[in-house]
């Protein structure tokens, strides 16, 4: 399907650290949100014959970190927009020998280890309680993994991804504690972004890159987590990020419908709550 210029966006990206543009010459708008200012602008134009609508996670020049990011305002301004499938891209550091730094992971499940950060819509007038077993959504995620093993990259086609407060990295004692309780990879902003997109019937695909080993060199690779070494290797990742988002995004079914556990007249409520100017 080729998209119009007119054509809603029922489709979003969130890129991640090193993706902070994803259309030349497209129209930006700042949406107002009852949670204030999204993290950057927000673009809409047309990716793998699609209308998608782009913003990126830690702002245009990377200067909101972690625990800053207005993740209710991003979710809410996408589903103003009525999207309803969400593609994402994440640096993560492999907890394992065998997730190694220049990986993909599509990631099928979460640890959330964040403090302090607004995790749900649903925390005045009306409580809902999100079935969230199953986080990231099995049509999108099969997608995901078709278009990166068509690019013949190291993939594992489900893991489970640790989200950690940041912006400081792992001790060493704390990444060997994470890998034992079950992790795979480690991440700072999965949580709470992929939970309240579900709040709000959005579903939801990752597509991580291990960039590193985390803190634990001892796992076989001698490349510990860095600022330095995230950015540089997600730069050169940009390639295959890029294909794979726009080939997952030229799949969605047009009649595409995520699982939801909220009812719409709650979703239409926090859809309908006034906007901060």
């Amino acid at each position: 399907m080729t998209a119009g210029s007119d054509a809603p966006a029922t489709i979003g990206v969130i890129g991640g650290s090193g993706l902070y543009s994803l259309f030349e010459d497209a129209a930006q708008s700042d949406i107002a949100t009852p949670y204030g200012p999204t993290s950057s602008p927000i673009t809409v134009g047309t990716l793998g014959g699609r209308r998608v609508a782009f913003l990126t996670r830690h702002g245009s020049g990377h200067t909101l970190p972690p625990h800053r990011i207005p993740y209710r305002a991003n979710i809410w301004a996408l589903a103003s927009l009525g999207v309803r499938a969400l593609v994402t891209s994440s640096a993560v550091g492999g907890l394992r020998a065998d997730v190694a730094p220049g990986t993909f992971v599509v990631t099928d499940q979460l640890v959330d280890r964040t403090t302090g950060r607004d995790s749900t819509f649903f925390d005045e007038g009306r409580v809902e309680h999100l079935a969230a077993a199953d986080p990231f959504d099995p049509a999108l995620r099969a997608l995901a993994v078709d278009a990166l093993g068509q690019q013949a990259v190291p993939l594992f086609d489900h893991g489970t991804a640790v989200v950690i407060q940041g912006p400081r990295f792992s001790t060493r004692a704390e990444s060997r504690w994470y890998a034992a309780m079950g992790g795979d990879t480690i991440n700072m902003t999965l949580a709470p972004e992929v939970p309240l997109a579900l709040e709000l019937g959005i579903g939801t695909v990752n597509l991580s890159f291990v960039t590193d080993s985390d803190a634990a060199v001892e796992r076989g690779h001698a490349d510990a987590v860095s600022g330095e070494l995230v950015l540089r290797r997600l730069a050169d990742a940009q390639p295959v990020i890029r294909t794979a988002i726009a080939a997952v995004v030229a799949g969605v079914p047009d009649d595409f419908e995520p699982r939801t556990g909220i009812a719409d007249d709650a979703v239409q409520q926090v859809l309908t709550r006034p906007v901060v100017p």
